[in-house]
């Protein structure tokens, strides 16, 4: 691909500035719809490792579910659907796609998507400026 659009981050969680090249539909953006932080990158580098080339990165969703109406999903992706919108990322010599769902784009737009990890439990978690507010255990959330 020959467009490239290089966004740089610093947030609270992750005070380590990286260079993260995003290539999106081929086009130049000024910057990414989904914000991905280095804990995120370093996961899902590690999770489609796991596959063993089978997967060509992750598929971000919305799905109506939940006690708030929405929720997001993440799965496995193994081909490019027509109207996804295409983020190629580049990390450590290393690239893979996230693929976000057409009908999702419109609640993940502004997203900061990172990954942590405690004693008790890990998992993806969505910063969404959009959100309106969450249901208690924060599975669901409404815009």
């Amino acid at each position: 691909m020959s467009n490239e659009t290089s966004v740089s981050y610093n947030n609270e969680n992750n005070s380590c500035s990286s260079q993260i090249r995003y290539y999106i539909n081929s086009e130049i953006a000024s910057n990414s719809p989904i914000i991905i932080t280095e804990h995120a990158i370093k996961k899902i580098r590690e999770l489609i490792k796991q596959k063993e080339g089978a997967a060509i990165g992750i598929r971000i969703m919305v799905k109506q579910k939940g006690c708030f109406g929405f929720k997001y999903n993440i799965e496995y992706a193994y081909d490019i659907k027509l109207l996804d919108v295409e983020i190629k990322v580049e990390y450590q010599n290393e690239s893979f796609t996230i693929l976000i769902d057409p009908k999702a784009m419109m609640f993940i737009n502004g997203t900061e998507m990172d990954h942590v990890e405690n004693k008790i439990s890990s998992g993806f978690i969505f910063k969404n400026p959009n959100e309106k507010g969450r249901c208690g255990c924060g599975e669901s959330f409404y815009v």
